[in-house]
């Protein structure tokens, strides 16, 4: 059995795509194969599809998008019951379009998923976090599931990244029960931690729309929530690998919201039963559009490496940027672009260049078998 698990080629192919591409190839090599698909998503954009790839279903539901507009959006139940939600549904950066502001986006309908799938009477959810427009600290999310936040005069403040300079009282009185029992793992491979120069603002609120004095703005709000929720917990996360994550939702699932940040990858791979399929796996390929020292420290190639047992683990890439150590479980890297093309020349080309390499991995393959 060959197994594919390939992570998207960000901007030209999706990681069901490659696994249709490597997966027709090899079967034109030997149509007696037995292959099976697994494509791999980061808790961003494509995370419920890839977890419905096995089966499932896909529920439409209509929330509020990072601006308050009534939008479509979906969430999935895999066979087992669990719930799978991506923010970048709801919150994310594409649904804003040129109109970026992380003072004004929000993450209301991030809440609004969660409370859809509580609905549906689903114990479990995997959340991705990944893709935001937001930097409200969860403001928004909480305030779905019945959190109020209010400021000094008793007024509630504005639930976005402005609102955060505001929070003084937070009243959990409301909030939906059913997330005392309910199992909320977040997928979260960012390490930042709440606010500081490594933090949300600093970090990540630049590449969604924000200049250098809304990052100080939104990094003393983040602050004045930290201390509001600590007055309120007794605890202080804000130090938590991973609270920065999504413009500091990470902190707020974590902080009021009982949630558990768990690392996406290795997550989702195990969910989609990697692991097990190893065990009888011949040979398994994964890969993502650039390889590089990343690459080998958690993200998707490193992650299905360490899930593959004894099983031999090849790679392809669009571009690879470092050679692989000695000790490393990848054996090789394919590499579809071999001569730096431009971005659009990509996109055209794309499907062709990762057939080619398609190829030539099969052709080793079989020709080890011999």
């Amino acid at each position: 059995m060959i197994i594919i698990a390939p992570d998207s080629f960000k901007g030209t192919m999706t990681a069901s795509e490659v696994c249709e591409i490597i997966k027709n190839e090899f079967l034109k090599a030997d149509p007696m194969l037995d292959i099976r698909c697994l494509p791999i998503a980061d808790g961003g954009e494509g995370t419920v599809d890839a977890l419905l790839s096995g089966g499932g279903e896909r529920v439409s539901v209509t929330v509020n998008d990072p601006y308050f507009n009534k939008i479509e959006s979906f969430y999935g139940i895999m066979p087992d019951g669990t719930a799978i939600i991506e923010m970048a549904a709801a919150s994310g950066l594409p649904l804003v379009g040129e109109n970026k502001n992380p003072l004004l986006t929000t993450t209301y309908g991030t809440g609004e998923l969660i409370r859809a799938a509580l609905d549906r009477g689903c114990t479990k959810i995997l959340l991705g976090i990944g893709g935001s427009a937001t930097n409200d600290a969860g403001l928004g999310c909480a305030a779905a599931l019945g959190v109020k936040f209010t400021d000094k005069s008793g007024n509630e403040v504005s639930l976005n990244g402005k609102g955060l300079s505001d929070v003084y009282k937070i009243d959990l009185e409301g909030i939906d029960s059913r997330l005392k029992t309910a199992d909320i793992k977040v997928l979260c491979d960012v390490t930042s931690p709440l606010y500081g120069e490594e933090g949300a603002a600093y970090v990540f609120a630049p590449q969604k729309g924000a200049d250098e004095c809304m990052v100080e703005l939104l990094d003393k709000g983040l602050r004045n929530f930290s201390e509001a929720v600590r007055r309120t917990i007794g605890k202080d996360n804000s130090l938590l690998e991973g609270a920065g994550a999504a413009g500091g939702l990470g902190f707020c699932l974590v902080s009021l919201l009982s949630a558990e940040l768990v690392k996406g990858a290795p997550t989702l791979l195990r969910s989609m039963g990697l692991d097990t399929l190893a065990e009888s796996a011949d040979l398994i390929i994964t890969g993502e559009g650039c390889f590089d020292e990343q690459s080998l420290l958690g993200k998707a190639p490193s992650s299905v490496a360490e899930l593959s047992g004894n099983t031999p683990v090849i790679a392809v890439a669009g571009r690879c940027k470092i050679d692989l150590p000695e000790d490393s479980k990848i054996r090789k890297v394919y590499v579809t672009d071999t001569v730096g093309k431009p971005f659009d020349v990509l996109q055209r080309e794309c499907f062709d260049d990762l057939a080619a390499a398609a190829r030539q991995m099969a052709e080793d393959y079989l020709y080890c078998k011999r």
